[in-house]
């Protein structure tokens, strides 16, 4: 755990008592301060209590005594309304924060012969993968790390400062939302596509939201962004020494797709997003600027490449790396390369633990084998820009995919029908997404288990060799409480139709 300090005998109020809400308390606790907890459930208040937390109705609290509200990311700070601690924070005059604020409070209060290097993590897609990525390079080059945030363990509740060397932190736009002094040694953002937006008010509010991301950077510090869309193009204008990531072939042209751009990544559109994230009083980032020291990650850019990347005039082919396959996966592996190398990890350490990552699970996850058949797990794709990722990493696939859509179906991968063999549908999107698919080859079938021994079957009867994939495009709560469970549910199936289950050599 990592006491947070800077509240010691004052009452914060803690709303929201999931995995963030109950860390954040005990690390509160830890620190000296005097966490009030509450939450809307019965079953987090009484584990609240079980644990000795002082538990209040903050519905009738006497909100001038409290020092800040730490507020669940889970709960909406503005939109689509502010929840109603929000409002009732704001009418007394009380900052309204998150658990990675806390976070960045501990780490700024500890002596700097102590504290340890923060890689923080943020975009659409990729950042679990990047994050799980970079922990495993700077682990196997001898760096005693801590990863979590938003994956894994909640980052209250990771070892405190002095007992590691680099925190490897995943951020989502809710939590970055809760920020007004994070500042990592490495800032990352993978990509920007439109996503959450009923939480944010838009693309725009959330663009700001991930912008939040650089806002308190300093001239040590290195901020890598991703620039294959229009959004993280205009960011990364604003940032001109921040070393921009892209890869080829293109999402947006060639191999990648023929979806045209629109001007939403418009320099002029990006500063009415950072303007209406300033609303708050919190920092604007698009005034921050950036003067970052030389580095082997710094230059002209990044080149990322299936199995290569160019680093200035250094290559590096991960070619035969285990588990980072397709276009995504070179993105992933450029900021893996680039944030070690920036906190000091050699350029022969950082390639071989791209080299020797395992891979996650969920996330272009080799399941098993059947015959020739090779069936890959990506139940991590819950919008379309992660479905492209996958469906572009071979040239041919049997795809299963389904669930509730997120808004526009699958026109967005309307150019990569002809690389689908066959579709196979689940869920409650089936019917529309068969509409869409028009003459492509499909089926509904209805259910993971009919979806896998339906493809199976296809699959068996091609030469080569074939993929099932599953990869959604979709939310999983039709069918599934959650990614994992329905990911696990395609594995299951696989497993059941005699397929050789695939391990890490």
């Amino acid at each position: 755990m990592t006491p947070v300090p800077g509240f010691e005998g004052r009452r914060v109020a803690v709303f929201g008592l999931g995995r963030s809400g109950i860390t954040a308390a005990r690390a509160l606790k830890a620190g000296g301060a005097e966490p009030i907890l509450w939450d809307d459930g019965v079953s987090g208040r009484m584990q609240a209590e079980a644990e000795g937390f002082e538990v209040e109705d903050l519905t009738t609290a006497d909100w001038s005594d409290f020092a800040a509200l730490v507020l669940s990311p889970g709960a909406p700070l503005t939109h689509p309304k502010p929840h109603w601690t929000v409002d009732k924070a704001k009418a007394a005059g009380v900052p309204v924060i998150g658990d990675i604020e806390l976070f960045a409070r501990a780490i700024a209060a500890t002596p700097a012969s102590l504290r340890p290097k923060v890689i923080a993590i943020t975009g659409t897609n990729g950042k679990s993968t990047t994050t799980a990525l970079i922990g495993w390079v700077l682990k196997q080059a001898g760096m005693k790390i801590a990863v979590g945030g938003n994956i894994g363990i909640g980052v209250l509740a990771l070892p405190p400062p002095a007992e590691v060397q680099a925190y490897v932190i995943e951020v989502s736009s809710y939590q970055l939302d809760l920020t007004t002094s994070f500042a990592p040694d490495v800032a990352i953002l993978t990509n920007i596509s439109p996503d959450h937006l009923d939480r944010h008010g838009g693309m725009q509010g959330y663009v700001a939201a991930k912008a939040r991301l650089f806002a308190n950077l300093s001239e040590r510090d290195t901020a890598l962004i991703g620039i294959d869309e229009a959004w993280g193009r205009a960011l990364a204008a604003r940032l001109p020494h921040a070393t921009t990531v892209r890869t080829h072939p293109s999402p947006l042209a060639g191999e990648g797709g023929s979806r045209s751009e629109t001007d939403e990544g418009s320099p002029q559109r990006l500063e009415s997003a950072l303007a209406a994230s300033n609303s708050d009083g919190q920092r604007d980032p698009s005034s921050v600027s950036l003067r970052l020291p030389p580095s082997p990650a710094r230059g002209e850019g990044i080149l990322a490449t299936p199995g290569s990347l160019t680093v200035d005039d250094v290559s590096v082919d991960f070619s035969n790396a285990r588990s980072l396959p397709g276009r995504h996966n070179a993105q992933n592996a450029a900021f893996a390369y680039a944030a070690a190398r920036a906190v000091g990890v050699s350029h022969e350490a950082a390639v071989e633990g791209l080299m020797t990552f395992p891979g996650l699970a969920h996330r272009m996850e080799t399941v098993g084998r059947l015959g020739a058949v090779r069936f890959v797990n990506d139940s991590k794709a819950t919008n379309t820009d992660a479905a492209r990722q996958a469906l572009m990493s071979w040239p041919t696939s049997f795809w299963i995919a389904g669930g509730r859509a997120k808004d526009g179906g699958i026109e967005d991968l309307r150019d990569l029908f002809p690389r689908v063999a066959k579709a196979y549908l689940i869920g409650e999107a089936a019917e529309d997404f068969a509409s869409t698919l028009g003459d492509t080859p499909h089926v509904i079938a209805g259910d993971m288990a009919a979806a896998v021994a339906l493809a199976s079957a296809d699959a068996a009867q091609t030469g080569g060799d074939p993929v099932v994939l599953l990869s959604p495009a979709c939310a999983s709560f039709d069918q599934f409480p959650d990614f994992e469970a329905r990911g696990e549910a395609f594995r299951a199936a696989v497993l059941n139709l005699g397929a050789t289950p695939f391990v890490q050599g």
